[in-house]
């Protein structure tokens, strides 16, 4: 034990210090895991892709067909939906 003398200070913050670099373990690790999401954190879809509004149109346009909404509702949130 005595040729561990000149870092007898250091055992007070072993345990912090232990904590502290698992936390950082855990940061670097995860830090580039990738987006739960495909275009998440200002991604830009590939050309091609379908875009959410094209899906909002879609949708829209099936429940136009089945008479869940009227003609007005339908223009007014193909407006709002940009289409």
């Amino acid at each position: 034990m005595f040729h561990f003398w000149p870092f007898w200070f250091f055992w007070p913050f072993h345990g912090l210090l232990t904590l502290v670099v698992v936390i950082v373990l855990l940061v670097v690790l995860f830090r580039h895991h990738p987006a739960p999401y495909p275009y998440a954190a200002g991604q830009v879809p590939p050309p091609g892709a379908p875009s959410a509004r094209s899906e909002a149109l879609a949708i829209l346009e099936a429940r136009y067909a089945r008479g869940e909404i009227q003609r007005d509702e339908y223009l007014q949130k193909k407006t709002d939906l940009g289409g």
